[in-house]
């Protein structure tokens, strides 16, 4: 069987560097992209130069992108898997958020993944096969957590897109599959990849709780193995029927299950007089 050539972004650390790991290791073709090359290359040192091509990737930058992808089919002939891994965590209630750091935050967790849709597209038709994996987060799928309004709804539209990226693309024999990690111990709450509000709001008891315990007590404690993590994603890439809906770890399994749960009893008690919206005839 033909080895896939798998194209992961935000690859220098994370979840995404346990599965270029993991990819490299199992004689998988590897384009790995991060916003510094030497970061990434320090990262991936036993990256061999038939099996590895480090790309330095400004994800906002849709001819970044373009040019990114292109190296990796000179390379490699085709890409097989992308992973749309890169994005970061931020912190801070939606009224002391600013609209910047709100935007900045939807610029690279939701845009900069729609330009590597839009520029990996083209190429995953016209073979008329492929698998994108868009890394969203439990936190995507239920947002019941003060403090990160804004970074759950880059994650919700993450979900989004995917679904009907999926429908629109199976024609092509291209598959699409949104990822939903619970809690792994990565980087991901450390200050490099957390950002927190440039003006909190003290009133907001409830957010700078939510706050303290992700920087203090969650942090370095999480249950989730992401070398595990990357071996589940391999595994979903090479099945003959995906999935589209990918939830990673039993902590994401239970809230998945919570706020369907709660949609359910909140349906319920309004069905009555929220279905008798009907034009009478």
């Amino acid at each position: 069987m033909k080895t896939k050539v798998w194209f992961v972004t935000g690859a220098s650390k994370g979840l995404g560097l346990a599965l270029v790991h993991a990819l490299l290791h199992k004689g998988y073709q590897v384009a790995a992209t991060s916003r510094k090359l030497n970061e990434l290359k320090a990262a991936v040192p036993e990256g061999s130069a038939d099996a590895f091509l480090p790309l330095e990737v400004d994800l906002l930058k849709e001819d970044s992108v373009r040019k990114a992808i292109d190296a990796t089919r000179t390379k490699f002939g085709e890409i097989d898997v992308v992973v749309n891994n890169a994005g970061y965590g931020l912190v801070g209630g939606l009224e002391e958020l600013s609209d910047a750091e709100a935007r900045t935050n939807f610029d690279v967790n939701v845009f900069g993944a729609l330009n590597v849709i839009r520029q990996a597209l083209p190429h995953l038709r016209a073979q008329r096969s492929g698998h994108i994996f868009n890394i969203a987060s439990i936190g995507g799928f239920t947002g019941s957590f003060a403090g990160f309004g804004i970074y759950c709804a880059t994650k919700f539209a993450m979900h989004g897109f995917t679904e009907s990226l999926a429908d629109e693309i199976k024609e092509f024999g291209v598959k699409a599959t949104v990822v939903s990690p619970g809690y792994f111990r990565t980087n991901f709450l450390e200050s490099s990849s957390l950002a927190v509000p440039q003006h909190p709001i003290e009133a907001y008891k409830a957010v700078r709780e939510m706050q303290t315990l992700h920087e203090s007590d969650i942090k370095g404690n999480q249950a989730g193995d992401p070398v595990k993590a990357a071996e589940v994603l391999i595994q979903v890439a090479e099945q003959a029927e995906s999935v589209l809906h990918l939830f990673l770890g039993p902590d994401a399994y239970g809230l998945a299950e919570k706020k369907m749960e709660q949609v359910k009893k909140d349906m319920d008690a309004v069905r009555i007089l929220a279905t008798a919206t009907n034009l009478d005839k």
